[in-house]
């Protein structure tokens, strides 16, 4: 996979309206809630534009059952891919443009430290910043190694996500 960070893109937010509608389509009755998550869901926030989606079920388990309709509209279906109680869709290849998250309803841990992550880097344009200034840096130094580039990263990333949850429960 190459890795190219570039400058937020204010089109990211319709690309993911567009790619939210089709899934709300295909889900009808399953879905609770979608929402844009990760770096091009944060103004002005450097990221690889890859846009992720957070699916909020009634049941991870029926989520399955929909496979076939996603692969239709160009998603590889990955299974939990390393977290347990998600399903993980990506669409692409090696030229990802769309990665999906789903969670059941009640896996509040999982879906509000993605949904933390993002409000807190909306709220923070300064630590927002200098994470895209970090991935920038990081994509020029590993360009076709996103194992690297995402270890680089994982310590800057769960210092944001300990504090991002911290500011969460802080703000209800």
């Amino acid at each position: 996979m190459n890795i190219t960070v570039v400058n937020y893109n204010p089109n990211w937010e319709k690309n993911y309206i567009e790619e939210q509608q089709l899934i709300s389509q295909i889900l009808k009755n399953e879905l609770v809630e979608c929402f844009h998550i990760g770096s091009t869901s944060v103004p002005n926030l450097k990221a690889k534009p890859i846009i992720d989606i957070l699916l909020v079920v009634n049941d991870i388990n029926i989520l399955d059952n929909y496979s076939f309709y996603f692969e239709n509209i160009g998603y590889e279906i990955m299974g939990e891919y390393g977290i347990i109680g998600r399903r993980y869709f990506r669409k692409g290849g090696d030229n990802r443009t769309h990665q999906i998250h789903a969670f059941q309803y009640d896996n509040i841990q999982e879906i509000e430290r993605h949904l933390a992550f993002r409000d807190y880097l909306r709220q923070n344009p300064k630590i927002s910043k200098e994470y895209g200034e970090l991935k920038s840096k990081l994509a020029q130094i590993y360009p076709t190694d996103i194992d690297a580039y995402c270890d680089a990263k994982d310590s800057f990333v769960k210092k944001i996500e300990k504090d991002a949850l911290k500011w969460h429960w802080c703000t209800r």
